[in-house]
């Protein structure tokens, strides 16, 4: 082994399978350098928010154990990237860094690219966090996409994602690497209180457990995957979601995955690949619009007459609120750092639509506590239901949160799930205990105002109030 060290660099990438910069610094020849580097706050990378710093540190722990298990290591180290990889270099004699391309920092990864280059180090970043790179999916005239079922139809036409590469069976080390960070001390995990005793009730961060999820879901064979993963109740959804966002598992193994399940499931599997592709087009518009998560894609949402309430704000991140459907997602969110896909809409239209609070309030709060939060879906997740983003639902689709939960949550586990107050009432009233008689209240244990509140707003009088501020911006 002649070649000199590769250093690779870990980012949202925290696996061995489908790794192409792996891949790459392995058949450069020599030992390789595995490091993950804790950039400075204020460039805003790495986790949005506490609970992805809570998976960050489980994950990590998953990595360097897989990575010794091949004869490899994981060095850790805190500080600005391009001055961490300039000495680690100087340390092992590497003259090549190997990444895989992480869309969100593309500005920072060229000054990055550029402070290396001085100091005599080449990068070299690969594909594989998307099915395809943002930009390489294009309307006739070259520009981007803005609605999604031209983009998905576009990118059928491009054929399948790459095949999945898979994990080396041994990743050569030096003979001696310089000196790690200790995790611990980088405070990743909450501590007084552990607001995240409650996350290992659902998630298992790192590949292993990223890859076991994958296995019950293609197991299930994606049984009524369309229809059912609207009804929060339902064992149905992947669950894949937080382990896709840190890289523990690639979006073309998840898609390869599914060819093998029988043809009766083809509905279901062209779904689940829709919902990966969507991804991808979430990810195209932040390449249009890097401020995705602070700016309007529609400038007319610029003038929107925003009523924040701080008191109004804190009941909807309570789960206070006293509509049972939204207080059991925001619930839910506060218990695992997740939240059901229909539920998010729900409980997002209520923040924008019946509390007129800013979209960019609830993008905000999404990001420090959801593990799966995403920079790119995210973003374009929450101005979707403002209306004020690409293919967007239109502002005047305003969830009714009482019909919702009956439709989606007919018989209520999932509020009796999250909102134990509600646990002994009846399927009749689980959506609307503000509607049940004082004996059926009384024999649930429910005092209207004291253990539960009573709805915050009147839904009539907010949606008319949002379609009047709606249409004095049209």
């Amino acid at each position: 082994m002649n070649a000199r060290p590769a250093i690779l660099w870990f980012r949202k990438d925290l696996r061995i399978d489908d790794n192409a910069a792996l891949q790459a610094a392995l058949e450069a020849g020599g030992p390789v350098v595995p490091i993950y580097i804790r950039e400075p706050a204020h460039v805003n990378v790495g986790p949005l928010g506490a609970a992805q710093s809570w998976w960050l540190h489980h994950s990590l722990i998953s990595l360097r154990t897989s990575l010794k298990s091949l004869g490899g290591d994981l060095l850790l180290h805190a500080g600005p990237a391009e001055d961490v990889l300039l000495e680690l270099a100087r340390q092992t004699g590497a003259t090549t860094v190997f990444v895989n391309r992480a869309y969100e920092r593309n500005d920072l990864d060229r000054e990055i690219a550029v402070a290396l280059k001085a100091g005599g180090i080449a990068i070299q970043a690969f594909h594989g966090q998307l099915l395809h790179e943002p930009g390489s999916i294009r309307t006739g005239s070259g520009s981007a996409f803005k609605v999604f079922t031209p983009f998905w139809n576009a990118m059928q036409k491009r054929g399948e994602p790459h095949e999945p590469v898979p994990a080396p069976r041994a990743i050569p080390s030096p003979a001696s690497l310089p000196k790690s960070d200790n995790l611990e001390d980088w405070d990743l995990l909450p501590k007084a209180p552990n607001w995240a005793a409650t996350f290992c009730e659902l998630w298992t961060p790192g590949e292993a457990g990223a890859h076991a999820k994958l296995e019950e879901f293609t197991g299930r064979e994606l049984h009524d995957y369309k229809r059912g993963r609207d009804f929060p109740a339902e064992t149905v959804t992947s669950l894949l979601s937080a382990h896709l966002t840190h890289g523990e598992i690639s979006p073309a193994r998840l898609w390869h995955a599914t060819r093998d399940l029988p043809q009766t499931a083809s509905t279901e599997i062209m779904h689940f690949r829709r919902e990966l592709a969507w991804r991808d087009f979430c990810y195209s518009l932040l390449r249009e619009l890097p401020a995705l998560h602070e700016e309007n894609w529609d400038s007319k949402f610029d003038r929107f007459p925003w009523q924040y309430d701080e008191a109004d704000f804190a009941s909807w991140t309570k789960g206070e609120t006293g509509y049972p459907i939204v207080d059991a997602g925001m619930r839910q969110l506060w218990r695992h750092g997740f939240m059901h896909n229909r539920v998010r809409m729900i409980t997002a239209s209520f923040l924008i639509k019946d509390l007129m609070i800013d979209w960019r309030k609830g993008e905000r709060w999404f990001r420090d506590t959801l593990v799966d939060a995403d920079p790119a879906n995210n973003s374009a997740n929450w101005q979707w239901v403002a209306g004020s983003g690409a293919d967007a639902s239109p502002f005047f689709r305003i969830f009714n949160p009482f019909l919702q939960g009956e439709k989606f949550d007919p018989y209520g586990d999932y509020v009796r799930a999250h909102v134990p107050e509600l646990a002994k009432l009846g399927r009749k009233y689980i959506h609307r205990p503000f509607e049940a008689p004082e004996s059926v209240l009384q024999e649930a244990g429910i005092e209207l105002g004291k253990n539960y509140p009573r709805p915050m707003i009147d839904h009539g009088f907010a949606r008319d109030r949002a379609l009047t501020a709606y249409r004095s911006i049209r």
